[in-house]
């Protein structure tokens, strides 16, 4: 059987992460898989993601290298995929998924409640930046770019008092002794996908997709992450767009003799958190595309597509909800 040349960006998060795979792929099917590190604009630059095209810009060199055939196959950040289909390209598995938390890595082990007001918080998310200025904290947001160690470095330095950053990155690479709090959903919403991993070959390969379907899909993860994908989609926004989902398979009403079902909940928010949409919903997790339409759909006659292309508003202005329900019909079952 020939080597499967696995595609990976060069940073130490992208290769843990590949190179996980190509262990429980090579432990699952017997299959050598070798690293193959492919660079990408968003690895040399130093410019904002957003002036990139957004994290889109690190999956695409990546699909490029597949169909040209210099790869077999590529792992991503499912967060980081486009919604839409790429041409040529199957996402052929979507293993079992870690914490999709955000959480705090801040000075002298603080929390973000912690924190005196005016501290300076890095983050390069628009859905966290949104998210967290909605919390009323008083802290000071701050753009931020550079791998885990260069991160988590500015606040070693006194540069930044905290960052912010997801859980599961840190948990691949070992660094969760790092993290002084974890962030409840309820509070800021993690990005659709987040904590999963995408592993992407070519479509023509009906034997290779079939491969990594059968040796990496976890069905659960793939439910929940496309009812969250399904919410950006129908919302129109990007990977960077400030829209939190977040979705879980559970056991039925009936018990564990019953379907499971999947419950989703989503947030989008003006820029600066002022204003959200936050709804949620929950039905079979069989048809995980049918339920994620369908909260979008609450979302957007509530006004989330306006919500998303408005101005940040005056400083000062108070966060709030854009609905008209009361709150226990806003989140519904969480």
């Amino acid at each position: 059987m020939t080597t499967l040349r696995l595609g990976t960006r060069a940073s130490a998060l992208a290769r843990t992460q590949s190179q996980y795979i190509a262990d429980l792929l090579t432990e699952r099917t017997g299959r050598a898989v070798e690293l193959v590190t492919v660079s990408t604009e968003g690895d040399v630059s130093t410019a904002p993601l957003a002036s990139l095209g957004g994290t889109g810009v690190f999956v695409s060199a990546l699909r490029e290298a597949l169909l040209r055939g210099e790869v077999d196959l590529a792992v991503h950040s499912l967060k980081d995929l486009p919604t839409a289909p790429a041409e040529g390209i199957a996402l052929a598995a979507i293993p079992t998924r870690e914490d999709p938390r955000d959480v705090v890595v801040a000075r002298d082990g603080l929390t973000l409640g912690e924190l005196p007001p005016s501290s300076k918080v890095g983050t390069g998310s628009p859905r966290r930046v949104a998210q967290l200025a909605a919390l009323g904290l008083g802290i000071e947001l701050t753009g931020l770019r550079g791998n885990v160690d260069t991160r988590i470095g500015k606040v070693r330095s006194g540069e930044l008092d905290a960052v912010i950053l997801a859980r599961a990155g840190l948990a691949r690479l070992g660094r969760l002794d790092d993290v002084t709090e974890v962030l409840d959903p309820i509070q800021v919403l993690p990005a659709p996908g987040q904590g999963a991993l995408a592993v992407e070959c070519r479509a023509a390969d009906a034997d290779l997709v079939a491969l990594l379907r059968d040796a990496l899909d976890d069905p659960h993860t793939r439910a929940a992450v496309t009812a969250e994908r399904v919410v950006l989609a129908e919302l129109e926004a990007g990977c960077s767009a400030p829209v939190g989902a977040l979705a879980e398979v559970v056991e039925g009403d009936e018990g564990p003799d019953s379907p499971p079902e999947l419950w989703v909940r989503a947030v989008a928010c003006s820029l600066d958190g002022a204003l959200a949409v936050r709804r949620s919903a929950a039905g079979p997790a069989g048809d995980p595309e049918d339920l994620g339409r369908k909260l979008a759909a609450e979302m957007i006659a509530d006004g989330a597509h306006d919500l998303l292309n408005e101005s940040p508003a005056p400083a000062g202005e108070a966060a709030g909800e854009r609905s008209d329900r009361p709150q226990g019909q806003q989140e519904g079952r969480q």
